[in-house]
C-alpha cells in the first residue's frame, strides 16, 4: 500500500488535527485576559519612544549639519570677524544654547555668545587626530547634560578658528500629554534629561512629592533595563515580521500603585536607513518614554468557554471519523477482502455486498462475476440477494456530509462567536497616544520646514550686491549636496530671471520672489510645489528660492502604529500622506474634516490637538488631527496632520479573543478541507470510476483493461477484478474450444454408422 494514499491516512491524519484543533481552541480561547496592561498600550508606548528616538536623532544631526556647512560657507568667502559670524548665525538659527569662536593656536576666546561653554574640556591638540573634531557629551557643574558641535573656520593666512556650538539633549516638539514623561539615557543607563516630571520644590503637597519620588525611581529604573536592552543587535532584538523602525525598540512594566501600572517604550537612536551611522548614533542614546496607565483586569473570555468550543469539536468530530469509518472505510476494506477471495477460487461463499453508494454497486457486480465464474446464469443487479436494504447515498455524498458536519462548527465559531462589536473597550491610553503622536509628528512637519527655510536664511546671508552667478552657483550647489530636502535651489531676480541655479529646473512661476511668503505652495499641477524664499540683502527684489521635494514630506510620515496619515490644508486637500494618494483630493470622510475643523480652533490662545474613537456598528476606528502651531516660517501654512486606523488591528483584548476565535474557524476549515479533499482525490473519485468499470465488467465488458490508479485499497480492488477479466476471458476460450470440439466428432461418427 502506498505511504500517503489508501482510505486510512486522510481519516486518520483529520482525526490527529481534529484533536489537536480541540486542545489549541480550549487552551487559547480560554487564555486571553486582562491580567496585564494590553498588547495595544505596550506597543504604543513602544512607539511614542521610537518617535522622539527619531526625532531627537534628526535634531542632533540637524544642528551638526548646519554648524558644518555654515563654518564651510563663512571659509569659502572672505574673512569675516568672529562677532559677525556669531551674530548672523544666531540670527538664521535660534537651537543653540550657546555659540563660541576660540583661536586653536593660542586657545584664545575670540567671540561667544549665549551661555557660557565649558572650553577647558576641550583638548586642542587632539583636534587634528582621527574623531577629534566628533561632537561630544559634557556634564555642566549643575548636574546637565551639553552636547558639543565643532567646525573649522579657515581662512588663507590667517590662524584656523574653531567654532564651538553647545545643545542640550532635549527633544524638540514631543507632545507629552498630560502625564507622561521622557528621558535620555547614556549606555550606563544614567538619565541625561528628562522631561514630564516636575522637580519636588515645584509641586504644592506632600502627596504630590511623593508621586514625584515614585515616578523618578521608576524612571531611573526603566533607564537601566533600557540600557541594558539597548545592547543587543537590533535584529536579534525584533520579533520575527516586526519592521518600521531600524533600531532597537521595545516595552516595558513597571510597578502597580493606586491602581495605575508604570509602562515604559524604549528606544535607540537609529539611522535613517539601515545600516547607515548618524553622528547621532554614535553617541550611544536611548530614549525612554514613561505613562501609568490604569489597569482592567476584567477577563476577556472564560475557561468555560474554550472548554465548551473544544468539546463541541470533538462530538462532531467523533461523528465525522464514525460517519467516514463506517461507511467509507469498512466497506472499502470489506470489498478489498471479497475481491482477493475471488481470485483465489474461493466462489462458494456468496459475495457480502455493502449497504451503501459506490461500495454496493462494487459488490453487487462481484457477485455477478462470481455466478459467471461459476457458470452460472448472471441473475442481473437485481437479482443479487444482499440480505438487506441498499442505500442510494454515494461516497461523494457521505464525504460532503462530513465537510457540512464540520462546517458547522468552524463557520460559526468563525463568523459569529466571540466577536468584538460594541462590548470592546479601547483603552483611552491608546486614543491619547494617537493624539500625542499626531501632534509630534505635526511639529516634525513644522520644524523641518522651518529649518529648511533657515538653510536658505543662511545662504542668502552669505550674499550681496557684490556676489558673481557663479559664486551664487558654488553656494547652491553645496547646499544641495548636504540636504536633500530640496529638489531645485536658485536665485531670482526681481524680474524673474533666474541668476543661479542648482538641482532640477524650477517648476513654479517666476514672479516676484521678494514678495512672497517665507514659505508658500503653489498647486494646479500633478503635485504639489512647496517654495521657501529668502531675500538677499542689498539686492532688493532678489531672492533665494527652494522648492522642496514633496517625498521629502512623504517620507516624514512614514511612521509605524499610526495607520493613515494625510496632511491637508485648509480645504482639507492632500499635500502629503504615508501611502498612495492624488494630490489635492479631498479626505472623503465627513467625520475626518469635521475632527480636522475642530482641532483648528483654537482653545486658550492656540489649537491643540484633538484624538477620538469612532464608534460604528460594532467597528471601532481611533483618529486625531493636529494643526500647525507655534513660530517659523512655517506658521501661517494652515496645514493639519490627520491620521486614523482600525482598533480591530491593534493587539486589543476582545479583537485579540475575535482573531483567535477566527483563526480557530480558519484552521477548522482548512484540515477538513485538507483532508476530506485528500480522501476525495484519492479514493472517492477512483471508487466512483471504478464502480463503472466493475458493473461493465459484469454485463459483458471483456476488452477493457482495468489499470489501477494508486497502490492502495481501490487499487487492489481494480487488480483483482482485472485478474477475474482474465479469468473469465479464460474460461470463455475454454468454453469456445470446447463447443469447437464437440462440433468437429459428432458428423464423423454419423459417417462411420453409415
Amino acid at each position: 500500500m502506498s505511504l500517503l494514499g489508501g482510505i486510512r491516512p486522510p481519516i486518520a491524519v483529520l482525526s490527529v488535527l481534529l484533536l489537536l484543533l480541540a486542545g489549541i481552541t480550549a487552551l487559547s480561547l480560554g487564555s486571553v485576559r486582562k491580567d496585564t496592561l494590553p498588547e495595544a498600550v505596550l506597543t504604543s508606548q513602544q512607539h511614542f519612544a521610537e518617535d522622539g528616538a527619531i526625532a531627537l536623532r534628526a535634531s542632533l544631526d540637524e544642528s551638526v549639519t548646519d554648524l558644518n556647512r555654515a563654518a564651510t560657507l563663512f571659509s569659502s568667502g572672505d574673512p569675516v570677524a568672529p562677532d559677525a559670524v556669531l551674530d548672523k548665525i544666531s540670527n538664521v538659527y535660534q537651537k543653540w544654547r550657546g555659540t563660541a569662536i576660540v583661536e586653536i593656536s593660542s586657545g584664545r576666546l575670540l567671540a561667544a555668545r549665549g551661555e557660557n561653554l565649558p572650553l577647558t574640556a576641550i583638548d586642542r591638540s587632539k583636534l587634528s587626530e582621527e574623531g577629534g573634531l566628533s561632537p561630544r557629551m559634557v556634564r555642566l557643574a549643575n548636574g546637565e547634560t551639553r552636547l558639543l558641535t565643532f567646525a573649522l573656520l579657515s581662512w588663507p593666512g590667517k590662524p584656523q578658528q574653531l567654532l564651538v556650538s553647545s545643545s542640550s539633549l532635549r527633544f524638540p516638539g514631543i507632545s507629552l500629554g498630560g502625564f507622561r514623561a521622557i528621558a535620555v539615557v547614556d549606555s550606563e543607563g544614567s538619565v541625561l534629561s528628562s522631561d514630564g516630571i516636575p522637580e519636588p520644590e515645584q509641586v504644592l503637597t506632600d502627596l504630590q512629592r511623593a508621586d514625584v519620588k515614585r515616578d523618578t525611581k521608576q524612571l531611573k529604573s526603566f533607564a537601566k533595563a533600557a540600557a541594558k536592552k539597548a545592547e543587543k543587535h537590533p535584529l536579534s532584538a525584533k520579533n520575527p515580521g516586526s519592521g518600521g523602525f531600524l533600531g532597537v525598540s521595545g516595552s516595558l512594566l513597571g510597578g502597580e500603585f493606586g491602581g495605575d501600572r508604570a509602562a515604559a517604550g524604549y528606544a535607540t537612536l537609529a539611522g535613517p536607513e539601515a545600516g547607515v551611522g548618524t553622528t547621532a548614533t554614535s553617541l550611544g542614546l536611548t530614549v525612554v518614554a514613561m505613562v501609568n496607565i490604569a489597569e482592567d483586569t476584567r477577563s476577556a473570555s472564560s475557561a468555560f468557554a474554550g472548554l465548551t468550543a473544544a468539546g463541541a469539536l470533538l462530538i462532531i468530530g467523533a461523528l465525522v471519523i464514525l460517519l467516514l469509518i463506517g461507511t467509507v472505510q469498512r466497506p472499502l476494506l470489506a470489498l478489498f477482502l471479497e475481491s482477493r477471495r475471488l481470485t483465489r477460487g474461493d466462489l462458494h461463499r456468496p459475495v457480502t455486498v455493502p449497504r451503501t453508494g459506490e461500495g454496493s454497486r462494487i459488490g453487487l457486480a462481484l457477485e455477478r462475476l462470481r455466478h459467471q465464474l461459476l457458470g452460472r446464469p448472471d441473475p442481473g443487479p437485481d437479482g443479487v440477494e444482499t440480505g438487506r436494504k441498499r442505500r442510494k447515498a454515494g461516497v461523494r455524498t457521505l464525504v460532503g456530509l462530513a465537510l457540512l458536519l464540520l462546517l458547522g462548527w468552524c463557520l460559526p465559531l468563525g463568523l459569529m462567536v466571540n466577536r468584538a462589536g460594541e462590548e470592546a473597550v479601547i483603552p483611552q491610553q491608546i486614543v491619547n497616544d494617537q493624539r500625542d503622536r499626531t501632534d509630534t509628528l505635526n511639529d516634525r512637519i513644522r520644524r523641518a520646514l522651518n529649518e529648511g527655510h533657515a538653510d536658505l536664511l543662511s545662504v542668502a546671508s552669505l550674499m550681496n550686491d557684490g556676489t558673481t552667478p557663479a559664486h551664487m552657483g558654488t553656494v547652491l550647489d553645496r547646499t544641495l549636496e548636504q540636504h536633500q530636502r530640496y529638489q531645485s535651489l536658485y536665485v531670482v531676480d526681481a524680474n524673474g530671471t533666474v541668476l543661479a541655479q542648482a538641482g532640477k529646473d524650477p517648476q513654479a512661476p517666476l514672479g516676484k520672489a521678494a514678495g512672497r511668503n517665507p514659505i508658500t505652495m503653489v498647486g494646479g499641477g500633478k503635485e504639489p510645489i512647496l517654495l521657501g524664499t529668502a531675500e538677499i540683502a542689498g539686492r532688493p527684489g532678489t531672492a533665494v528660492v527652494g522648492e522642496f521635494r514633496i517625498d521629502f514630506l512623504n517620507g516624514l510620515l512614514k511612521r509605524p502604529g499610526l495607520g493613515q496619515i494625510r496632511v491637508v490644508d485648509g480645504e482639507h486637500r492632500v499635500i502629503a500622506s504615508n501611502s498612495g494618494y492624488r494630490a489635492f483630493e479631498k479626505l472623503d470622510d465627513k467625520r475626518l474634516e469635521a475632527l480636522a475643523d475642530g482641532a483648528a480652533l483654537k482653545v486658550g490662545m492656540a489649537a491643540r490637538p484633538a484624538g477620538v474613537l469612532y464608534r460604528d456598528n460594532g467597528t471601532h476606528t481611533i483618529a486625531a488631527a493636529a494643526p500647525f502651531v507655534g513660530g517659523g516660517a512655517a506658521k501661517d501654512m494652515g496645514w493639519t496632520v490627520v491620521s486614523w486606523q482600525p482598533a480591530k488591528g491593534l493587539g486589543i483584548p476582545e479583537y485579540s479573543l475575535q482573531n483567535r476565535t477566527v483563526l480557530a474557524g480558519l484552521l477548522g476549515l482548512t484540515a477538513a478541507v485538507a483532508c476530506l479533499g485528500w480522501l476525495h482525490l484519492i479514493v472517492v473519485r477512483p471508487l466512483r470510476e471504478l464502480a463503472q468499470r466493475a458493473e461493465a465488467l459484469a454485463d459483458g465488458d471483456r476488452r477493457t483493461v482495468l489499470y489501477p490508479r494508486h497502490h492502495d485499497e481501490v487499487g487492489a480492488v481494480t487488480r483483482s477484478l482485472e485478474v477475474i477479466r482474465q479469468q473469465l476471458q479464460e474460461l470463455r476460450k475454454r468454453e469456445a474450444a470446447g463447443t469447437t470440439t464437440a462440433g468437429t466428432t459428432a458428423p464423423t461418427h454419423q459417417a462411420g454408422r453409415n
